[in-house]
């Protein structure tokens, strides 16, 4: 069976007259007729009882007019959902976000996105280090990954720096410093921090020791975790200070008072895809994201 033999069984059954079914249809009468007996032929049975006068749809063609109806719907559907994946507003895209992103960033993202590509299915994965993130890059767990770092070396990779934020101290609500409007790092000099892991695990834990450094002081003990919510939770716990984004003051949590630091040290985020096509749903999402981050 042929999707124009389709439209020609519905087209009759609706107009119950060949000669108005062939002119709806853009077809010769003969050829209408042709194609119908054919079809009958292929499936073995009447689909229509033909007089001079009238032409009436048999009980297996109004069988096969509401298949028809059903098919002719599925093919619209194909259709619109094709146009759609071509225009890049249909699809699915996956997203992984480092951990200090993660709570301000993912968010806004997944609300603006399913707002203005309702089509598009979204796959959120947050509190990831950079080598996972432009590792599911390359095996293709991620689409995007947002992630900090100021370049990338991996020529897989395409990487575009969106915003720099300025580094805060975390530090736990009854900290001495916990109220002061600014600090100067070197206060912190002789605390507990906790960062992310080491061994370039995590580009978070050289800016942090990078920050001390510059301060005058190398920050001992150091107590390192994996995400960044564990992070905060260990501040709260007073088990340390740390450094983090200013976004991550997004994640309130009782126990935890964040300060600015005199000094202006800052990390960048940025948004990393695989390098050479993406498919048009990857690139529009990645031009929202862009934007949004931006601005």
């Amino acid at each position: 069976m042929e999707l124009r033999q389709v439209r020609y069984v519905l087209a009759l059954a609706e107009e119950c007259h060949f000669g108005r079914a062939a002119q709806r249809l853009h077809v010769a009468q003969s050829a209408l007729s042709q194609q119908l007996k054919q079809l009958e032929r292929e499936l073995g049975t009447t689909l229509f009882t033909r007089s001079t006068r009238r032409v009436e749809l048999s009980e297996a063609g109004r069988h096969l007019v509401t298949y028809s109806r059903s098919i002719l719907a599925e093919v619209e559907r194909a259709e619109e959902q094709m146009a759609l994946l071509a225009a890049g507003r249909a699809g699915r895209v996956s997203i992984g976000f480092v951990g200090t992103a993660t709570y301000d960033v993912l968010p806004q993202i997944a609300r603006t996105v399913r707002a203005r590509l309702p089509d598009v299915a979204l796959e959120l994965r947050g509190e990831l280090l950079n080598p996972e993130l432009v590792e599911g890059l390359g095996n293709g767990t991620y689409d995007l990954a947002l992630l900090r770092s100021d370049t990338l070396t991996d020529d897989a990779v395409d990487f575009t720096a969106l915003r720099s934020e300025r580094l805060v101290a975390a530090l736990p609500a009854g900290h001495r410093l916990a109220g002061r409007s600014r600090i100067p790092l070197a206060e912190l000099a002789g605390e507990s921090f906790v960062v992310h892991p080491s061994r370039d695990r995590s580009s978070m834990h050289g800016r942090v020791l990078a920050a001390c450094a510059r301060a005058g002081f190398t920050p001992s003990p150091l107590i390192e975790v994996g995400e960044t919510s564990t992070l905060v939770v260990f501040v709260a716990a007073g088990h340390g200070v740390a450094l983090v984004p200013e976004s991550v003051q997004s994640l309130r949590l009782d126990g935890v008072a964040y300060a600015p630091l005199t000094e202006t040290e800052t990390v960048t985020l940025g948004l990393a895809r695989r390098a050479g096509r993406n498919s048009p749903v990857t690139e529009r999402v990645a031009a929202i994201v862009e934007h949004h981050i931006k601005h």
